[in-house]
């Protein structure tokens, strides 16, 4: 993500059923007809971080909705396959614009 021209990586950290805690890069956050969205990545490692070095990602990426409850931001794991093949979708397209907008920029 961008903040004032600079990229910025937003680190959330999630917990399970067990647990325990993983940390995620959000990546992307968006609409998608009523609801937003939010893709988010495993991160494998944070160092390095405050020098400015890159933070390491695992390939795979999550969808999750954001839901509203008693006013806080809640991630939902999107499980429904039609739900999460229309947002992989709009998702993919994002990526592409972004794509030909940097190709341009080159």
């Amino acid at each position: 993500m961008q903040d004032n021209g600079e990229e910025r990586t937003d680190i959330v950290v999630l917990v399970d059923e067990e647990g325990l805690e993983h940390e995620f890069a959000l990546i992307d956050r968006f609409p998608v007809d009523a609801d937003e969205y939010a893709i988010l990545v495993p991160v494998i490692s944070l160092e390095g971080e405050e020098n400015g070095e890159a933070i390491e990602f695992e390939d795979e990426a999550y969808i999750f909705r954001i839901d509203l409850s008693e006013g806080d931001e809640m991630l939902v794991e999107v499980e429904d396959e039609t739900e999460w093949n229309q947002v992989a979708s709009v998702w993919e397209e994002r990526m592409q614009e972004l794509e030909e907008d940097d190709d341009a920029l080159d």
